[in-house]
This record gives structure tokens, C-alpha cells and sequence, in this order.
């Protein structure tokens, strides 16, 4: 059976505050991107992004981006909705370095991609935790923004 996917919601991730670099280390340049809020919206749910989590970032010496971003959700109606989400950013040269410099770049120009899991105590919201999701990611100068599938 070949799998569909299903769009759940848009995740608006704002990345207002500047990127801590590490440096360069065994596994490659580290950088640190701090979320500092943002929002959430689909057909079934809705919300703000709660600032105060972090977008851990490794470009490899093979020019991908290996992303790790760990951050809470919070619905319109109070609930907590933990978010960890790995994925790759990569394209060519040029492409990227245009994203370094916080310049517009179109999506199609570069591949962003990912697979965010979700963990949560509210039984209306458990369907998060019940089903393999993708995303697809576009990188703005000072948000994020993701797109959330579920593969039914």
C-alpha cells in the first residue's frame, strides 16, 4: 500500500533572536538558534509557539545541515505539546550562503526536510502521538516555517 499524506498544520517559528555559533568541533561547525516564539495552525488545531527552545544546528563537512530543533506548543485552549523535530537543509553553495546572510531565498532553490514527533498528556491532542509525521521546512530571515504532514 502506497502511503498518502495528510496536511495537519503550519508552524510559524520565530528566530528573531540572532545564531550562537559554537564554533568548529569533531562532528563539524555547531551553531545554536534560540526560538523565541511564534504559531501554529491547521484544520484541527491551533496555537502559539512557546519561546525558550533551541534549534541545534551541525553543518558537516559534506555542506549539509544537520538540524535538531526541541520546542513546546501551546493550543488555544491551554495544552502543552512537546515538539522534537530532526531533519537536513542542504543545496548548493551559493543557495546557502544567500540563507547565512538572512537574504529571501526561495524553497525551491534548496531541500528542507524533517520529522517532528510529538509528545503531549491531552487525550484530545494523543492523535499526534499515534502516527509517523514529515515536514517540509522554509527558512525566512527571521522565522522558520514548517509544514506538518501525517502519513496515513
Amino acid at each position: 500500500m502506497q502511503p498518502l499524506l495528510e496536511f495537519c498544520f503550519r508552524i510559524s517559528v520565530d528566530v528573531t533572536a540572532g545564531i550562537q555559533e559554537v564554533g568548529t568541533t569533531a562532528k563539524g561547525i555547531r551553531k545554536i538558534v534560540p526560538i523565541t516564539g511564534g504559531s501554529f495552525e491547521g484544520p484541527n488545531i491551533k496555537g502559539k509557539v512557546v519561546a525558550g527552545g533551541y534549534d541545534w544546528q551541525l553543518l558537516r563537512s559534506d555542506e549539509v545541515v544537520e538540524i535538531e530543533a526541541r520546542y513546546m506548543l501551546q493550543t488555544d485552549d491551554g495544552d502543552l505539546i512537546t515538539i522534537t523535530n530532526a531533519g537536513l537543509r542542504h543545496g548548493p553553495r551559493e543557495v546557502m550562503q544567500r540563507l547565512a546572510k538572512g537574504e529571501e531565498v526561495d524553497v525551491s532553490e534548496y531541500y528542507f526536510r524533517s520529522i517532528p514527533v510529538f509528545e503531549t498528556g491531552n487525550p484530545e491532542y494523543a492523535w499526534l502521538t499515534r502516527s509517523v509525521f514529515i515536514a517540509t521546512g522554509t527558512r525566512k530571515p527571521k522565522q522558520v516555517l514548517i509544514d506538518v504532514w501525517r502519513i496515513v
